[in-house]
């Protein structure tokens, strides 16, 4: 059966227990951080205001959302490095943990100047791959050499250091956009993020099981559970009707720490980076599909609309809460499918992988959400 191996024999229950402080203080941190943010946000008027097309909110809501995940990201990392210092491995772990933090700060921060000062498509581009510079400068990259040397291909170190630093950068700018366009209804992003982070967290636990990686098993997990605890702790504010927005400075935040995630999983064996890149599915398809809209409708790909797939469920009469719940469960199913494939042989999952997202994609045109009218909406389908 594949889920016979699925506990290892190197890691107790205890050694899991001793993280606990990373999840009780990052979703306190981010909890406090958030109410504080809603509060200086409304004071000096930091809001987003709706516009009747692509922002249908009623009334001016507060920004810097991301600025309190922020601040709870980095009290549950830090509560993570100080569980470490007793380690052997805590230099190396401290530096990864470190790279990560101020990756994702400089992410916030991009994002942030966006929501104030509303950024070009391209400046925002060049900071999300400045932020991705900070996991090569800490030696975070995808193991190339490895998936070439079971491919039987030459991988010069000097080859393997160019594509490398291409894959991270590519990751980066696509998951910290993917979420971006994903922050659209109230609660979603935060809810799809938490869904994808808590998939992963599983997925780090059973490598920690099996001791894959004395370094990055505990790194994983740091950041799993301080990303959960940080949307938790956020998502009371979020929720239907919200009372705050994470704005750019969340998404880009989010987003760059589950592209950090996806490339810690590709340490070595590529199984678990393409499982890891499944769970993170829903996001990805939203994006294709957004593209992939535009371009086949003569759009401007940088120029935002309400053509999204929960945008268009939302005009064909669903309403925002069972929208919502709607894509939380296709985010779970995602997840579900890229943790049940990871436990059987890659060339087998890749044919698994490969069907889901061909599938999703011949559902998506069954349906017209690659059609829309007017620069904004999308046509709603036909009875």
């Amino acid at each position: 059966m594949i889920f016979d191996n699925i506990i290892g024999p190197a890691k107790s229950a205890d050694w899991f227990f001793r993280f606990w402080p990373v999840l009780a203080s990052s979703f306190v941190g981010s909890l406090a951080a958030t109410w504080l943010c809603k509060k200086v946000a409304i004071k000096f008027g930091i809001v987003d205001r709706p516009d009747d097309l692509v922002k249908t909110h009623k009334e001016p809501i507060a920004y810097l959302g991301g600025a309190g995940m922020l601040i709870g990201l980095t009290i549950g990392v830090m509560a993570g490095m100080a569980s470490l210092r007793n380690e052997e491995f805590f230099s190396p772990a401290l530096k990864w943990l470190l790279g990560i933090l101020i990756g994702g700060t400089i992410a916030c921060f991009l994002g942030l100047a966006d929501d104030i000062f509303d950024i070009k498509p391209m400046q925002k581009i060049l900071g999300q791959a400045a932020a991705a510079v900070m996991l090569l400068l800490v030696g975070i990259m995808p193991g190339l050499c490895y998936i070439a040397e079971r491919l039987h291909l030459p991988m010069p170190h000097n080859i393997e250091m160019v594509l490398g630093g291409i894959v991270v950068i590519l990751f980066v700018v696509g998951a910290a956009n993917s979420l971006n366009l994903l922050d659209g209804l109230d609660g979603l992003c935060a809810g799809v993020t938490a869904i994808i982070t808590i998939a992963m967290l599983l997925l780090s636990i059973y490598l920690a099981t099996w001791g894959y990686s004395e370094v990055g098993d505990p790194v994983r997990i740091i950041i799993c559970l301080g990303l959960v605890g940080v949307v938790c702790g956020f998502l009371p504010f979020n929720r239907y009707p919200a009372k705050i927005f994470m704005g750019d400075a969340g998404s880009m935040l989010l987003g760059f720490m589950v592209a950090a995630l996806m490339l810690l999983f590709s340490e070595r064996v590529p199984r678990w980076w393409m499982a890891s890149i499944v769970v993170f599915g829903l996001p990805i398809l939203d994006t294709a599909v957004a593209l992939v809209r535009r371009l086949l409708n003569h759009r401007p790909l940088f120029v935002s609309d309400r053509g999204h797939i929960y945008d268009q469920m939302i005009d064909r009469g669903i309403p925002l809460k069972r929208t919502v719940t709607i894509c939380y469960v296709l985010a779970g199913i995602y997840a579900a499918i890229g943790l049940i494939m990871s436990q059987i042989r890659t060339r087998y999952a890749a044919v698994v992988y490969v069907l889901v997202f061909v599938v999703s994609g011949l559902v998506v045109w069954k349906k017209g959400y690659l059609k829309m009218e007017g620069l904004r909406g999308a046509i709603h389908k036909e009875a």
